[in-house]
């Protein structure tokens, strides 16, 4: 009897994680489908010049997307990022067309702010143990109006070609702004699931307390995180002025719901319960093609804040459900004794654990619905 019950709940077990590894992929295949065969889209949704304008125009909110994954995978939320990424698209810009500076001297400049502006989230958030999201959250009002302030609400143009016309070409056959998007995940893929580095993030996401126990740093990773975040913004703004060839003060807030949009969608699919990188590339992909395709058909313009905001929802609402439903299919076993040296701790779990009861849950995101319970 006891065995019969338990083949039931490891057959439950496999049919709900592979919904959930497999649900985005499929509602973005059918929704690519719809699209293709609608009679008010099809011609213009198959065309070469849609693909790559999807294609390319989705890299800067990739990329964006991907830096509020480094802070999430610790555990904490950074919404400055859009913010970050038009003040290093402005400084970029400013630099070439009015301080008359060479293209790289602009990157530079760009990349460095970028980092500036990570270390002071990093310092109010890690060091003086401030909410992250209310510093985030602040940091993006201030740096949106120091830009509008700065640049008189105007957009700033005249980048030369070498830079203007980058995010433009091809190579073999695929927009360049792609292949830097997946340049930056490769990087941070592998540097979040193939090195101790990344193993140590995920336990600090995973449990504070426990990574402090094992002698983990929580405080310069956390740290770090918000660094690094800051760099990968100042990328995305780097290629946003290659692709607009200036910049616009007001560029930056547009990516932020798609980013989070994103993030969250990219949670319930490849690694379900986990903010991880290709779930995440996915998740903005399947966003764009929906806007796209529902504005060949006609829809009118609100359909983009719209779209963005119910697959945010949706992506909570399913991983959610899941794990309750993973939850009451949970298998009881004998308590085993954990591994938790800093070199392993949250590496074979794909679901983040409950974090102790003491440690103050206003300054962290929460965790997407675990994917697996072990009852004790």
């Amino acid at each position: 009897m006891a065995t019969t019950a338990s083949r039931k709940g490891n057959t439950a077990q496999l049919v709900l994680g592979s919904a959930e590894r497999l649900g985005l992929p499929i509602l973005f295949v059918a929704l690519i489908l719809i699209f293709a065969i609608h009679p008010d889209s099809r011609d213009a949704f198959l065309s070469k010049a849609n693909i790559d304008n999807i294609l390319a125009g989705q890299s800067v909110t990739g990329i964006v997307a991907l830096g509020m994954v480094i802070p999430l995978t610790a555990g904490y939320f950074d919404v400055s990022i859009p913010a970050i990424a038009g003040v290093a698209n402005m400084a970029c810009t400013a630099a070439i067309v009015r301080h008359g500076q060479p293209v790289w001297v602009g990157m530079l400049v760009a990349l460095l702010i970028g980092v500036l502006l990570g270390v002071v989230n990093g310092v109010l958030v890690a060091r003086l143990k401030l909410n992250a999201l209310i510093v985030t959250l602040g940091g993006f009002t201030v740096l949106q109006g120091l830009l509008n302030q700065y640049s008189d609400g105007a957009t700033i143009t005249g980048v030369p070609d070498s830079l203007g016309n980058w995010g433009s070409l091809k190579w073999l056959g695929i927009p360049r702004p792609l292949w830097l998007l997946f340049v930056v995940g490769l990087i941070l893929w592998y540097c979040l699931m193939h090195t101790p580095f990344g193993r140590q993030y995920e336990a600090v996401g995973s449990s504070e307390g426990a990574a402090r126990l094992v002698g983990i740093r929580v405080e310069r990773l956390v740290f770090l995180s918000f660094v690094l975040s800051g760099l990968t913004a100042a990328v995305a703004g780097i290629l946003l002025t290659s692709r607009s060839g200036g910049a616009d003060p007001t560029a930056g807030p547009s990516y932020l719901f798609p980013g989070l949009a994103a993030v969250f969608l990219g949670a319930t699919t490849i690694r379900p319960g986990t903010y991880n990188v290709w779930g995440t590339i996915l998740g903005i992909f399947f966003v764009a093609v929906g806007i796209n395709g529902f504005t060949l058909i006609g829809a009118k313009p609100w359909v983009n804040p719209v779209f963005d905001g119910a697959a945010l929802i949706a992506a909570v609402l399913v991983s959610t459900v899941i794990g309750r439903r993973r939850t009451s299919h949970a298998i009881v076993v004998e308590p085993a004794q954990p591994d938790v040296s800093p070199m392993s701790i949250g590496r074979t779990s794909d679901s983040p654990t409950d974090r102790p009861a003491d440690e103050p849950s206003e300054a962290r995101p929460a965790k997407p619905a675990p994917t697996a319970t072990r009852s004790q």
